[in-house]
């Protein structure tokens, strides 16, 4: 898979989360990817638990809960998977 489909998914998530995509004609325009390639990434996204909606009066996609996608290495999995351990005992 190439490098731009990963920066794709990232863009397409950063504004999302910020409620900044515009309509879907202008979020393709955007990526410089036609408005069906758009749908395919949309809907992968909610095929792996993204809770996308749409906001037809701000015209703007939008995540109806917290969260989204993090797509990168991450050096020293244990320290990182204790850390999440301590701040999910902590939340729960």
């Amino acid at each position: 898979m190439p490098k731009r489909y990963f920066e794709r998914l990232q863009t397409i998530d950063y504004l999302i989360r910020i409620k900044g995509t515009g309509k879907p004609a202008q979020l393709a325009k955007r990526l410089r990817i036609s408005e069906r390639t758009l749908y395919e990434f949309l809907k992968m996204m909610k095929d792996l638990g993204a809770p996308i909606e749409y906001d037809r009066y701000k015209e703007s996609y939008y995540y109806s809960e917290k969260g989204g996608f993090n797509i990168r290495f991450v050096k020293n999995l244990a320290a990182t998977s204790a850390l999440l351990f301590s701040i999910f005992l902590d939340f729960w």
